[in-house]
C-alpha cells in the first residue's frame, strides 16, 4: 500500500473532534480507571517505567499527570556538545535548509515561512541555514528541553489541521508540520536566533511552555502572539521549555552558519534528550 493511500482515512476522520474527546479523557481524574487506562498504556507501547521518578502507575491522579512524568535525577545527563538532543524519540530528517525549504520525506519540502506562520522576516533569519525534526512516540519520554541556552523573544500559536505525524504520514501528507497546528518558539542564543516548534498532532490535546502554561486549548482559528522582547525570560541548555499531552514532533530552525550534526545521527535513529546533537563553529 502507499503512503498517499495509508494516510487517506487521516483527511475523511473527524481529527479534531477526537482531539476534544481524547483530551477529556487524559485530563480526567477517574481514579481505577485512569490507574487501568495507564497499565494498559504501558504495556501496549512497552514504557519504561524505571527511569520515571515515580514508577507507580497507580499514583498518578490522571493520564496526562502519567503522560508528562518527569524523569529521576540524572537520568539524562548532558554531553558536552554545543547543542544537544532536546527529547527522547527518533529522528525524521535533519540536515540543511535548501533556500527556505525544509526537507520532510522523498518528495516533500515545506518552507521555513509556513511553518513559522507565515512571517516571513522571521523565515530569513533562517535562509540557508539547518534544521532537525525529531518525532516522540507513545512510548517516549515528553517533555522538551532545550538544545542550548536561550533568552525568549516570541512565541506564536499557528492554527491548523491535526494529522498524525508519524513516518508514514510525513510521507504521505505533503507539507505536514507546516499544516499541522503548531506553537513555534522563537529564541535569541549565543550563535544567533533559534526556534523551536512543537507540532499537533491527532489526538494531541494541548501544548504547554514552562513561561506560559497550557497554549492550546483554547483554539480560536486563528494565529495568536505573543512577545517577551521586555522580558528576561532565559532559559539554560538542557532546561525544560515545554511539554506534549500526547505525543508529537520538535522541529527546530538554526541559522546559516558553520554547524555539524553528530556524525551518528540518521534518519530513523532512535534519540535521547541530552546527547550530542551538533557542534558549532568552523568546520
Amino acid at each position: 500500500m502507499s503512503d498517499r493511500l495509508a494516510v487517506l482515512p487521516q483527511y475523511l476522520m473527524p481529527k479534531r473532534a477526537l482531539t476534544v474527546a481524547a483530551g477529556r479523557i487524559a485530563s480526567a481524574r477517574a481514579g481505577a480507571f485512569t490507574t487501568a487506562l495507564i497499565r494498559r498504556f504501558v504495556a501496549r507501547y512497552g514504557v519504561d517505567m524505571s527511569e520515571a521518578a515515580n514508577p507507580d502507575p497507580a499514583s498518578y491522579a490522571s493520564f496526562n499527570d502519567f503522560f508528562t512524568r518527569p524523569l529521576k535525577p540524572g537520568a539524562r545527563p548532558l554531553a558536552a556538545a554545543d547543542l544537544v538532543c532536546p527529547v527522547d524519540g527518533a529522528i525524521s530528517q535533519f540536515g540543511p535548509v535548501q533556500g527556505d525549504q525544509v526537507f520532510q520525506a522523498k518528495g516533500h519540502h515545506y518552507s521555513t515561512t509556513a511553518l513559522v506562520g507565515g512571517d516571513a522576516q522571521l523565515a530569513a533569519e533562517f535562509e540557508g541555514g539547518h534544521f532537525a525534526t525529531l518525532y516522540l512516540s507513545p512510548r517516549d519520554y515528553h517533555r522538551i528541553h532545550m538544545p542550548c541556552e536561550g533568552r525568549l523573544r516570541r512565541m506564536v500559536h499557528v492554527p491548523g489541521d491535526l494529522f498524525s505525524v508519524n513516518p508514514t504520514t510525513a510521507r504521505g501528507v505533503p507539507g505536514l508540520f507546516a499544516r499541522n497546528e503548531r506553537v513555534v518558539c522563537v529564541f535569541d542564543g549565543a550563535h544567533g536566533p533559534f526556534v523551536l516548534v512543537l507540532v499537533g498532532a491527532t489526538i494531541v490535546g494541548s501544548m504547554a511552555t514552562v513561561w506560559h502554561g497550557l497554549v492550546n486549548p483554547p483554539r480560536p482559528g486563528t494565529v495568536r502572539q505573543w512577545d517577551y522582547a521586555d522580558q528576561s525570560i532565559v532559559l539554560k541548555q538542557g532546561d525544560e521549555m515545554g511539554r506534549f499531552l500526547l505525543g508529537s514532533t520538535v522541529v527546530m530552525l538554526f541559522p546559516r552558519g558553520p554547524l555539524q550534526f553528530n556524525p551518528a545521527w540518521g534518519p530513523a535513529r532512535p534519540i535521547r534528550m541530552g546527547e550530542a546533537m551538533a557542534q558549532l563553529g568552523t568546520l
